[in-house]
């Protein structure tokens, strides 16, 4: 394989893949980053980028803003105005990254794939791998982009709403996995986010995704797929859930590592069905 081949390894590359490939002309790196809801960032990480990296504003342009729940799926016309401003084309190889490691790149290759681009891949380890391994960082600046050709394609399923999940919630073809803390799951540690009920949603099972993650990076596939094993999924749908639908894209990105292909996320998680409703909650 020539060193600047564009054959993509599934859903994530490593340092390596990408420092070998980063000034291809169809390779786009997009920077993911977010603040974590709970953590500090490693202030040495801050402020720098790889090279020649965009800003995926997960939070601010490609959300839905006419909710108050955190960083809900934009629109198709939204995501394909906002990509095209980055300056990618439906051709581009698009790798993204964030400055945690792996935490909320995952949402924004879901994101890529819920829109229809399939040429989209997690950078495992993200800014501290690569920073890790000598590779060279930029101050970030601010930068405008040729406009890009990308229109988004939406794909049925990747996301759920309320109401699926509500529908999900007895049925035996369906496995509802939940991405957050134990003690969030079961009522025993506070909400970060203020107002919400403790517990989950009843008949989920609970898979944090820190133990997905080992020193910043997903864990090996073999390892995952242990994991995933443990929980019996069978030939059931997954929907995974967690505080705001950041995190289950973790879950997502394991599973979908695994071989796991029916899977689904529910967009408003518990910043959404963690407010005080109707909607049934347990401590168990």
């Amino acid at each position: 394989m020539e060193v600047n081949s564009l054959d993509l390894p599934d859903a994530l590359v490593s340092v390596n893949w990408l420092a070998e490939r980063i000034h291809h002309p169809e390779v786009i790196v997009l920077d993911a980053s977010i603040p974590p809801v709970q953590g500090e960032v490693d202030p040495a990480l801050v402020g720098i980028r790889i090279p020649d990296a965009r800003f995926f504003d997960i939070n601010g342009r490609f959300s839905d803003l006419t909710t108050d729940l955190p960083h809900m799926m934009c629109s198709a016309e939204a995501f394909t105005r906002e990509a095209q401003a980055l300056g990618i084309n439906q051709s581009h190889t698009i790798i993204l990254y964030d400055y945690l490691g792996v935490y909320a790149s995952p949402r924004a290759w879901w994101m890529f794939r819920a829109i229809g681009h399939e040429r989209v891949a997690v950078l495992n380890g993200g800014l501290p791998a690569w920073k890790a391994a000598g590779l060279p960082t930029e101050h970030i600046v601010s930068a405008e982009f040729e406009k890009g050709d990308f229109r988004a394609n939406p794909q049925s399923g990747f996301f759920r709403n309320a109401d699926q999940v509500l529908n999900a919630m007895g049925n035996e073809m369906e496995c509802l996995i939940d991405a957050r803390s134990a003690g969030r799951f079961h009522g025993t540690a506070p909400e970060p986010r203020k107002g919400l009920r403790g517990g989950h949603i009843p008949n989920s099972l609970n898979l944090p995704f820190t133990e997905l993650i080992r020193a910043n990076q997903l864990i090996p596939k073999e390892e995952l797929k242990g994991i995933f094993a443990k929980l019996e999924i069978k030939d059931q749908h997954v929907t995974l859930s967690c505080g705001s639908g950041l995190t289950a894209c973790i879950l997502a990105l394991g599973a979908h590592v695994s071989g796991y292909q029916n899977l689904s996320v529910y967009d408003g998680s518990w910043s959404e069905w963690g407010q005080p409703s109707e909607l049934p909650v347990v401590m168990d």
